[in-house]
């Protein structure tokens, strides 16, 4: 993971740098992020190739393939032309649209299924019949990956666990980022869950979804194209095994805790609305009052 992701600029529409930046991790795993010019979201994606299969992770946050070529990208990364070309598996940690948009690239490539995102099609593609309970495998050909089921960020995210390389593939459930939890007993069930598998496995990375966090752990501004002295990627295997303690200490508005941001946006908005309307109530009646003494002190 020795790498430097392009860090965008505070000034995108003089920024000639490529959409897609592309990292190989070995000849057969690779990593992919869209630029942040292209996207503030700049999301990170990843392609595992086996003997008889190919597996994409996510496909990103912009549809057009004029603007952002990650299909025709992939398919050069695959081995075989044409017909030949290897049968590939496009999956997502979850139904997020920045881990979707670019599904529709995907749609009409001959040997390439699409795998929905809705929470029934992801129990019937890898045959989970106790959601969220349970394990699944893709058997890509000498390469089986590992799916876990982790909601809480959203109820259809899961996560990858490659036995070859001992990646694990997070998603927006884990990441130098904002850790935004939707739902706090999912949230917490499914660290637990994901910390017990990795216990007795080994872990060379674990890769996340964004990065929204500097070098020294503070938050980019929400929205930022510009990501001078980033945090890298990649996170490790006491990271998940210390999720499950920092997830018990959320207060389920916004918790620091140690690495950890862990906020619900929601529960923010909602509390957020709760003040202004307060505020301005307030104001209402703070000017009222004044009116109505105004008023008073005239007659007298």
């Amino acid at each position: 993971m020795d790498v430097h992701w392009k860090e965008g600029t505070s000034k995108c529409s003089d920024s000639s740098e490529p959409p897609l930046q592309v990292h190989s991790y070995n000849e057969r795993t690779f990593v992919l992020r869209e630029n942040l010019c292209a996207t503030f979201e700049a999301p990170f994606m990843y392609l595992l190739i086996g003997s008889r299969q190919a597996l994409l992770i996510d496909t990103g946050d912009v549809a057009d393939p004029n603007r952002m070529p990650l299909a025709n990208t992939v398919l050069h990364l695959l081995p075989g032309d044409g017909s030949a070309t290897l049968p590939l598996f496009v999956v997502h940690t979850h139904r997020h649209l920045d881990h979707r948009a670019g599904d529709g690239q995907f749609a009409s490539l001959p040997n390439t299924q699409v795998v929905g995102f809705d929470l029934e099609s992801i129990r019937r593609f890898y045959h989970f019949t106790d959601w969220p309970n349970g394990f699944a495998q893709i058997d890509l050909g000498d390469r089986t990956v590992d799916v876990i089921p982790a909601p809480g960020h959203n109820e259809t995210e899961v996560v990858f666990y490659d036995r070859n390389t001992a990646l694990v593939f997070s998603g927006d459930f884990l990441m130098p980022a904002r850790l935004l939890i939707d739902d706090t007993r999912a949230d917490l069930e499914s660290a637990q869950r994901v910390a017990a598998f990795v216990r007795d496995r080994p872990v060379s990375y674990v890769l996340g979804g964004h990065i929204e966090l500097d070098a020294d752990g503070e938050l980019f501004p929400w929205e930022s194209q510009f990501h001078p002295h980033e945090h890298v990627l990649h996170m490790t295997r006491d990271d998940l095994l210390a999720l499950p303690a920092a997830i018990r200490g959320f207060n389920g508005f916004y918790t620091r805790s140690g690495g950890f941001i862990m906020m619900n946006s929601i529960r923010i908005l909602i509390a957020e609305a709760f003040l202004v309307v307060g505020t301005v109530v307030a104001l209402v009646w703070i000017v009222f009052r004044f009116v109505t003494r105004r008023k008073r002190a005239r007659k007298v």
